[in-house]
């Protein structure tokens, strides 16, 4: 339990709204949290979308009202064109976007309550923008602390995995669709707001269409995406992340890629600021937040140079289930990364369903092939691609993916063994179509049958060189690619066996190929590359984390949620088509101290039909309503995405509302050429 602090070294003044000015005219709506009676002290700065005044409101207070109660400044400031903000906002990561955010650090650097210092904090958004504005070099930015975030747009977001169409790719336009024509509040933004809030409706378009425009790892992915040039950040980086998070393996690569100071900490945590967490054990983030700023910004504070560069969970086998709310394991550490301690195990796939430490006798790894076409029902034993720690979104039992996939096993482990790193599967196969794609799942087979999903990759066999250039496959000719695994942090005890299991679908999680491709797979020269970390003495003196806490939220009140879907599967055995369900953001929550109530509900619904990858469908819908003293405001739109052969078919409905009455409506239906997706 995460204690509420209520006292501090420095009370605190706030200033609900004021707003930074930029060179062409825009106002950015910001709040201020200001620690009384010190003087120009250096400001932690936070740059997000997600609405200041009531979407973040509750969370923005527990993190800056405890980090200002410490003699910080904290700012957290609303994008152009959302929240109270000024402006419109087009795109994700725009090159508008990190403009303004140097232009606001000059401006908060300049300001009497500011001693010339500036660091910026973020999970998610403010983690990518917090890497990208970095890499831009504004003066008086000295340190990023990014949660959640990643230095690779393509290969590591909610877009695409391994060059496949990602379930949360128009699950997230979705929702982004709906926040983007709020209105800023009228009694923050003036008599004009009203004609703000027409102007974002007017402009708002599903961000999708720009999206599946760009199939593969073009200039629009290689902007904002900090691995382009790593050099471009000198300045010190905390990067931190969660295994049940889908942005975990950015932290190693970052450590790797950057130069100068940083710092790498991954533990269970899914989708969260490490205080507060819905997978346990929960650390005392905030002060380690307190401590790296010291350490950069007022050069207090000791031992940053004697601990370890990366330090993470290392998590115990666990019997598969649908929800963790803790993840037993201990804190371990490495003083570089990539680590030269990680001894790197291949183990041969074999024809018999094996994975042997022993590599085949010369000649004999071609003698052996063996075919998979997956059914389309693989990959509903998946979970969720990125976790909130909720509504059953960890894999279940994997022997229900495994009926339809290859399975290759080792025998019981004489010894415990632990992995820590990106495990990599060098796979020899031949397609009988020219667009197919391959997931591969390392699993920890306990000895009683269960199995438990450790980590997961996957490719699309078009990229096989690379994500930039897209090549079909030669129906029958032979190739070698290698899958690379999700980074992860697991021990497996001794008895259990590790598994890797290998299918040609994987639905909703990736979109399938055009058509049900057969891949005939030569065990004998595949193997998989597992990352053994051998024990480290030094981990048993590892600093231990405080206690978490926070500063005391924001009143509200939560009332009744909207009746939403749940988190379910349904089987029609009659017309062989199943139905997945994913509840997106539903709640009905009443700010008080700002006289507001926020009710939404959404889901994201996914269908297929055994026998047909043109039968996929992803259907969205979202319902927002902002209840304020005089108005309410409300948004409502559907959406659907669908493919042929040839072409990606996207169709939206919108319709915004004042008290009741419609204001604007507005559809699409555009068609996309499948590139080699």
């Amino acid at each position: 339990m995460t204690e509420i602090r209520d006292s501090f070294p420095h009370d605190v003044e706030i200033t609900e709204n004021l707003f930074v000015p930029l060179k062409d005219g825009t106002r950015l709506a910001a709040k201020l949290w200001l620690p009384k009676g010190i003087g120009p002290v250096p400001v932690i700065l936070e740059y997000l979308p997600y609405r200041k005044r009531e979407g973040t409101r509750a969370r923005d207070q527990e993190m800056h009202g405890w980090l200002a109660g410490q003699g910080y400044a904290c700012l957290r400031l609303d994008i152009r064109g959302t929240g109270d903000s000024e402006g419109i906002i087009e795109d994700e990561y725009s090159v508008q976007e990190q403009l303004d955010g140097v232009e606001a650090i000059g401006w908060i650097a300049e300001q009497e309550w500011c001693d010339g210092q500036v660091a910026m904090i973020g999970i998610s958004w403010g983690g990518f923008n917090g890497l990208q504005i970095a890499a831009r070099q504004p003066p008086a930015l000295k340190t990023i602390i990014t949660v959640g975030s990643t230095d690779d747009r393509y290969a590591t977001d909610i877009h695409w995995v391994g060059g496949c169409l990602s379930k949360d790719n128009f699950d997230w336009s979705a929702t982004m669709f709906a926040h983007n024509d709020l209105p800023p509040d009228p009694e923050l933004s003036g008599p004009g707001w009203r004609a703000q809030w027409l102007a974002r409706m007017e402009a708002n378009s599903p961000w999708i269409l720009t999206w599946l425009a760009h199939q593969r790892r073009d200039e629009y992915w290689r902007q904002g995406s900090v691995c382009e040039d790593f050099s471009r950040i000198t300045i010190p980086v905390y990067a931190v992340s969660g295994w049940a998070d889908n942005y975990a393996e950015s932290v190693p690569r970052l450590l790797e890629g950057l130069s100068g100071p940083r710092r790498g900490l991954v533990g269970p945590w899914a989708h969260s600021f490490p205080h507060d967490v819905a997978v346990h054990p929960a650390i005392g983030w905030l002060q380690e937040v307190k401590r790296w700023c010291d350490h950069w910004l007022k050069g207090e504070g000791q031992g940053l140079e004697g601990e370890p560069m990366y330090r993470v969970w290392m998590q115990e086998s666990v019997p598969p289930q649908t929800c963790y709310l803790e993840r037993p394991g201990r804190w371990v550490g490495e003083g570089a990364w990539p680590s030269p301690r990680i001894e790197h195990r291949p183990l041969t796939l074999t024809a018999t369903g094996g994975l042997s430490p022993e590599p085949l006798p010369e000649g004999a790894a071609e003698e052996a092939r063996l075919e998979i076409c997956s059914p389309l029902s693989v990959g509903l034993a998946a979970g969720e691609v990125g976790r909130y720690g909720e509504d059953a979104e960890w894999a279940p039992d994997q022997r229900e993916d495994d009926g339809g996939s290859l399975v290759f096993t080792t025998d019981p482990l004489p010894e415990r063994t632990e992995i820590l790193g990106a495990p990599q599967l060098t796979l020899r196969f031949s397609s009988d179509k020219p667009m197919a794609l391959v997931a591969v799942r390392l699993n920890d087979v306990l000895p009683d049958g269960r199995s438990t999903k450790v980590t997961q990759g996957y490719l699309n066999l078009t990229h096989r060189q690379d994500h930039e250039h897209a090549e079909l496959l030669t129906p029958g000719e032979t190739y070698e690619v290698t899958v690379d695994l999700d980074d992860i942090a697991h021990a497996f005890p001794a008895g259990h066996r590790i598994a890797v299991s290998l299918s040609t679908t994987y639905f909703p999680i990736c979109w399938p190929s055009p058509e049900l491709a057969t891949l005939s797979i030569v065990p004998g020269a595949s193997r998989l590359d597992l990352p053994v970390r051998p024990p480290r003495a030094e981990d048993e003196q590892l600093r231990a984390f405080d206690a978490p806490e926070m500063a005391a939220p924001t009143p509200s009140v939560k009332h009744p949620a909207p009746e939403g879907v749940r988190r379910t599967i349904t089987r029609d055995l009659l017309s062989g088509e199943t139905v997945v369900d994913f509840p997106r953001w539903t709640y009905s929550t009443e700010m008080t101290d700002i006289g507001q109530t926020v009710t939404s509900d959404a889901f994201a619904r996914y269908r297929i039909t055994e026998g047909d990858p043109l039968s996929a469908v992803c259907e969205t819908e979202c319902n927002v309503e902002i209840k304020g003293p005089d108005t309410t405001c409300g948004h409502h739109s559907t959406g659907r995405l669908t493919s042929d052969a040839t072409h990606f078919r996207v169709e939206m409905t919108l319709r915004v509302t004042e008290n009741g009455e419609t204001l604007l409506e507005r559809q699409w239906d555009e068609r996309i050429a499948r590139d080699h997706v």
